[in-house]
């Protein structure tokens, strides 16, 4: 992004009403402060208990992991801007804004492609898990996933970086985001819009396309297990993967691929405001009420922790 004369932005936030902006604050306040206990403890329980030492805990950790940068490269801003009532952001801090929550939020896509044949391997090809999901092949797909968002982001990014800004620096939105810096643009945005629509698609593609694969052939084999109570344990595996699936595709899907919504500003904002908010809040209790290992986990370091205290 090129400023020739223009050194900040002013972002508009969702309202300019007052009490909607308490309610906003709070809202925000507590699920940020739910989200990044929420996501500790995974990370923390997967570090210290031996039970959560395999492949599907070592990536949920990362995961956990993406969601805390993902909610808090813009999160705390916001709510900075609230109770501040300053709104202005500078350009290099509005790149910086751009880069991590694109970054964060594509490498989430992969991961969770990953995930997805992690669960696959898991169910379809048990006596070859240990072998397919070594320690080295997991941090492997691990990194891949970070360097796969990297790639996906450098073309629309770099493209962003040369973007003039000549007359608005007002931003139509809570955050630095592509579409509302595009709108404000003097530049000849055409293809930078097009990168941003086939980037987002060629993700959506890429790793829907896995997902849906390995599900497909999770489902045809838990059909095929004799016992009610082997597809039950095999859906309990799975199941909160398919959650957090569902509820981070569908939202992307409804921004990106939705044509509509992109003239909706307001709708585009809120939306964009509940992946912000809420997932990152709700995939701790996805995954720890559902799971039985991760809940005894938790529970047992909780009576360690009792038990130190009364030494």
């Amino acid at each position: 992004m090129r400023n020739g004369t223009i050194t900040t932005f002013i972002l508009l936030g969702l309202t300019d009403d007052p009490e909607l902006q308490v309610l906003i604050f709070i809202f925000l306040f507590l699920t940020y402060t739910l989200s990044i206990p929420g996501n500790l403890t995974i990370i923390i329980l997967t570090f210290v208990d031996p039970h959560l030492k395999t492949p599907m805990y070592f990536f949920l950790k990362n995961f956990s992991f993406l969601e805390i940068s993902f909610t808090s490269a813009i999160i705390p801003r916001y709510l900075y801007s609230i109770a501040t009532g300053d709104n202005v952001i500078t350009y290099n801090a509005c790149v910086i804004q751009v880069f991590f929550t694109d970054l964060c939020g594509v490498s989430e896509f992969f991961l969770l492609a990953v995930m997805s044949y992690d669960c696959y391997v898991a169910i379809c090809k048990p006596l070859h898990y240990v072998i397919i999901m070594s320690n080295s092949d997991c941090r492997i797909l691990n990194i891949c996933c970070w360097v796969a968002g990297l790639c996906i982001i450098i073309p629309p990014l770099s493209l962003g970086l040369n973007l003039k800004f000549c007359d608005s620096n007002i931003i139509d939105h809570f955050g630095c985001d592509a579409f509302p810096l595009v709108k404000i643009s003097c530049s000849d945005t055409r293809f930078m819009e097009w990168t941003v629509i086939i980037c987002a698609i060629l993700t959506l593609n890429m790793t829907l396309t896995c997902v849906v694969l390995s599900y497909a052939y999770i489902i045809k084999t838990i059909f095929r297990f004799p016992s009610v109570q082997q597809r039950k344990k095999a859906y309990s595996t799975c199941s909160s993967h398919m959650i957090v699936v569902s509820i981070t595709y569908g939202t992307c899907i409804f921004i990106y691929m939705n044509p509509t919504a992109k003239e909706k500003v307001t709708i585009n904002k809120v939306v964009s405001l509940l992946i912000f908010s809420i997932s990152p809040t709700l995939n701790p209790f996805i995954y720890t009420l559902r799971n039985n290992q991760v809940k005894k986990a938790f529970e047992d370091s909780i009576k360690r922790i009792a038990l130190l205290s009364t030494k």
